[in-house]
């Protein structure tokens, strides 16, 4: 198995990313309220369709990580914390 370095140069194992998508998704979802936006605003922020929001938030696993840490960066949160 692989693995990654984060920012502080601690290693990660590969599965802990994404590894809980509806985990990832509540966060994201409980971010965007607390920051009072709509999810079309946050998909314009992030780059993303709207439907992609929606399919992040409700943690279905079938969004690229790249638009899972598009989102995430949108709100100010670092994906590897989530």
């Amino acid at each position: 198995m692989g693995s990654s370095v984060n920012s502080t140069g601690e290693i990660l194992p590969e599965r802990t990313v994404m590894s809980d998508p509806e985990a990832i998704g509540a966060a994201i979802r409980a971010a965007r309220k607390e920051s009072g936006i709509s999810q079309e605003v946050l998909a314009e922020l992030a780059g993303i369709s709207e439907r992609t929001v929606r399919s992040i938030e409700s943690g279905s696993g079938s969004s690229s990580l790249a638009a899972v840490s598009a989102a995430a960066n949108a709100l100010g949160l670092r994906l590897a914390a989530l």
